[in-house]
C-alpha cells in the first residue's frame, strides 16, 4: 500500500474535507488501515448527474488510497425495482469510467438481517406494533416535546417473536404490522424514537422471488450491510447527517450480536455527509423524472433533455467532462445551487480538444461560383482537430454550387456586417476567397426569400496556395457542397425548465394549487426546449460518425450523431454551443 505522502504527492492540489479524513483515519490505524468504500443505488429509475458526484467521490477515494470501492444496489423496495435499471447504473458507472471490485446487493443480507432482528426482539430492544402509520406519526411527538410509548411497546418477547414471523408469513396485511427498535421515545433526535425496522409488503423480489413478505427498512439495512461487506468509510449526502447516529448505534448492535465488542471504535463503518450536487435548470428527483417518463413528456429515460447520466451522454457529453465539472465545483458541507453554465464550459473545455471538426449548414441558401467551371470538383483537406494533430486530416469536395448559412449572407448589410453581402469577400474554411456579384448578387422567391447567391472565386487563394495569405476583411465562412452533401435532421436542445430552479418552483406549484407534480411541471416545461431542423446539409464525413463520435460543426458548436440515425437518414443532437449563449438570451 502507497503512504499518505506518496498517495498524496500524486495530485498536487488541496485535499477536500473527507479526503483529510480519510488521511486522519490512515494515520490513527483505523480499520487496519484498510479503505473500502461502496456505491449504494436504489435500482428504482436511472441514475442521473447527481449520482455521478456520488460515484465520483465513493470510487475516486478508493482509487486515491489504493483501496476498493463495491458496487451495492439497495434492492429493499420490490414495488419500484427493476432489473432494467440495474443494468443501466452498472453500464453508466462503467461509462464515467470507474471498476467495482464486487458487486452486492442489500438482498444478500436479509437472512442476516432477519436474525438480527430476532435477536434484538431477544434482547428486549424490539417488537411488533399493531397501529396504523398515522396513529404511529402522532406518537412520535415534536422536536420540542417527547413523544409517547406504544400500547404495544412491552409485549412479551415471546410474542413478538411469533408475530414477527406471521410478518413473513404472507398472512398478514400490509400497514398492520411493522417492526420497531426500542429506543427512546423522548430522544431528541426523532429517528430514535422507536423506528420501524420492517414492514410487510407480501410483495415478490426480483432476486429473493417469494421468500420474504417482510422487508427491512433503510436505516436498518444500509449500515449492517456496510459492516458486513467491511466498508470502512460510508459516504453520503447532507440530508442523512440526522441519521448517522441511528447509522452508529446499529452498527454497534450489529457488532454486539457478531460477539466483536474489542475496539469498536477503531474497526467499523464511518459516515460522512457531503453535498448534493444541484444545478440550474435543472430537476433531478427520480419521483420527477420518473412522472416526466411515463407521462411522455419527455421521449424516455435517455431524452437528451433529462439530467440523467444516459442522457447526457446521448446528447454528446463526455464522461471526462462530466468528472472535470465534478472536480471543480468540489465537495462540501454545505448546499449550493451551482450555474448550468459552469457544467457547459467544462463540456467545451473537454471537447476542444477530442472533438473531430467537420462542416454542416443548419439553415442553407445556395451559393453559385460562377466562375469556377461547370461540372468540375476538385478535393480539398480538412484538419480533423487542430487541437490534436495524431487525429489526421480528411478530404472534403469543392463545386460549382455550395450550401452556407442563410444569416451568413445579407442582400443589404450594415457596414460592420463582415460576412456576404454585395461586393464583399469572404474566405471559404480549407477553400478559397469568394466574391459576391455587385450587380445581380442574389435571387429571391416571390415572398422575398433568398434562394440563389451569385459569387466568384479567386482560384490563387486556395488553402495552401501562396494566393491564401491575401487579407480580406471578411469572416471565413464554413459551407457544405451541393454535389456531394448529405441531408440531416438536427436537433437544438435548450433547458428542458423555464425557471433557474425548478425544485423550488414545482414545490411552490403544487402547495399554492394542491395539484400534483405532473400538472405541475407542466407549468414550467420551456416550450422551446427542442428544434428539430429537418433540412439541414453535413458532408459526407460527418455523416459516416456514429454515436459516440464527438463532433463540432465548425462556427455552430458541439454535436453527436443520435442512436436514431442511419446512412439515409443521419440525426444529430446539439450537445453545448462554441460560447455561452443562455446568460445573455435570458437577462
Amino acid at each position: 500500500m502507497a503512504t499518505i505522502e506518496e498517495t498524496t504527492n500524486t495530485k498536487k492540489r488541496s485535499l477536500n474535507f473527507i479526503e483529510q479524513q480519510v488521511e486522519k483515519d490512515l494515520s490513527e490505524g483505523k480499520n487496519g488501515g484498510r479503505i473500502q468504500t461502496r456505491f449504494p443505488p436504489e435500482p428504482n429509475g436511472y441514475l442521473h448527474i447527481g449520482h455521478a458526484k456520488a460515484i465520483a467521490i465513493d470510487f475516486g477515494i478508493a482509487e486515491r488510497y489504493n483501496g476498493s470501492c463495491n458496487l451495492r444496489f439497495d434492492d429493499t423496495n420490490p414495488i419500484k425495482e427493476d432489473t432494467e435499471y440495474i443494468e443501466s447504473i452498472e453500464h453508466d458507472i462503467k461509462w464515467l469510467g470507474f471498476k467495482w471490485a464486487n458487486i452486492f446487493y442489500a438482498s444478500d443480507y436479509f437472512q442476516e438481517l432477519w436474525d438480527f432482528a430476532v435477536w434484538l426482539i431477544r434482547q428486549g430492544r424490539a417488537y411488533v406494533d399493531e397501529q396504523s402509520a398515522e396513529v404511529i406519526a402522532q406518537q412520535k411527538g415534536t422536536t420540542t416535546s417527547p413523544g409517547t410509548n406504544s400500547p404495544f411497546r412491552d409485549r412479551p418477547i415471546e410474542e413478538n417473536l411469533r408475530l414477527f414471523e406471521f410478518m413473513n408469513s404472507g398472512k398478514a396485511q400490509p400497514g398492520t404490522l411493522v417492526l420497531r427498535a426500542k429506543i427512546d421515545m423522548a430522544h431528541p433526535n426523532m429517528l430514535f424514537r422507536d423506528p420501524l425496522i420492517y414492514r410487510v409488503l407480501n410483495m415478490p423480489h426480483i432476486r429473493t422471488g417469494n421468500k420474504w413478505n417482510a422487508y427491512p427498512m433503510y436505516d436498518f439495512t444500509h449500515g449492517q450491510s456496510d459492516y458486513l461487506e467491511g466498508v470502512t468509510h460510508s459516504l453520503c449526502t447532507l440530508e442523512f447527517v440526522e441519521h448517522r447516529p441511528l447509522y452508529d448505534l446499529f452498527v454497534t448492535w450489529m457488532k454486539e450480536y457478531k460477539g466483536e465488542t474489542e475496539n469498536i471504535e477503531d474497526n467499523r463503518p464511518r459516515q460522512t455527509e457531503f453535498n448534493k450536487l444541484n444545478l440550474s435548470y435543472t430537476l433531478m428527483s427520480k419521483r420527477n423524472l420518473l412522472a416526466l417518463v411515463k407521462e411522455g413528456l419527455v421521449a424516455g429515460w435517455d431524452d437528451p433533455l433529462m439530467p440523467t447520466i444516459c442522457g447526457f451522454r446521448r446528447r454528446g457529453y463526455s464522461p471526462e467532462s462530466i468528472i472535470n465539472f465534478i472536480d471543480k465545483i468540489g465537495y462540501t458541507t454545505y448546499d449550493a445551487l451551482n450555474e448550468m453554465a459552469l457544467l457547459e464550459s467544462a463540456v467545451r473545455d473537454d471537447l476542444n480538444g477530442r472533438a473531430i471538426r467537420v462542416s454542416a449548414v443548419l439553415d442553407p441558401v445556395k451559393v453559385v461560383i460562377t466562375n469556377y467551371p461547370e461540372g468540375q470538383t476538385e478535393q480539398l483537406t480538412a484538419v480533423n482537430n487542430p487541437e490534436n494533430e495524431a487525429d489526421g486530416t480528411h478530404a472534403i469536395e469543392f463545386g460549382r454550387e455550395i450550401w452556407i448559412e442563410r444569416d451568413d449572407f445579407m442582400k443589404v448589410a450594415e457596414k460592420k456586417f463582415m460576412r456576404l453581402a454585395p461586393g464583399k469577400e469572404v474566405r471559404l474554411k480549407n477553400a478559397y476567397i469568394i466574391k459576391c456579384d455587385e450587380t445581380h448578387p442574389c435571387d429571391e422567391d416571390a415572398d422575398g426569400n433568398v434562394t440563389t447567391i451569385y459569387c466568384t472565386y479567386d482560384p490563387e487563394t486556395r488553402s495552401g496556395l501562396p494566393g491564401a495569405n491575401r487579407k480580406i476583411k471578411g469572416k471565413t465562412l464554413h459551407w457544405v457542397s451541393c454535389h456531394d452533401a448529405v441531408k440531416a435532421e438536427v436537433r437544438l436542445y435548450e433547458r428542458l425548465w423555464k425557471v433557474e430552479n425548478p425544485r423550488d418552483a414545482l414545490a411552490a406549484i403544487m402547495n399554492e394549487q394542491n395539484c400534483d407534480n405532473v400538472t405541475g411541471m407542466k407549468q414550467i416545461i420551456n416550450p422551446d426546449c427542442l428544434t428539430v431542423l429537418s433540412d439541414c446539409y453535413v458532408e459526407p464525413y460527418a455523416a459516416q460518425m456514429q454515436a459516440g463520435d464527438y463532433l463540432q460543426f465548425q462556427r455552430i458548436g458541439y454535436f453527436m450523431a443520435d442512436p436514431d440515425s442511419t446512412p439515409d437518414h443521419p440525426v444529430f443532437n446539439k450537445t453545448v454551443g462554441l460560447r455561452d449563449t443562455w446568460a445573455k438570451n435570458n437577462k
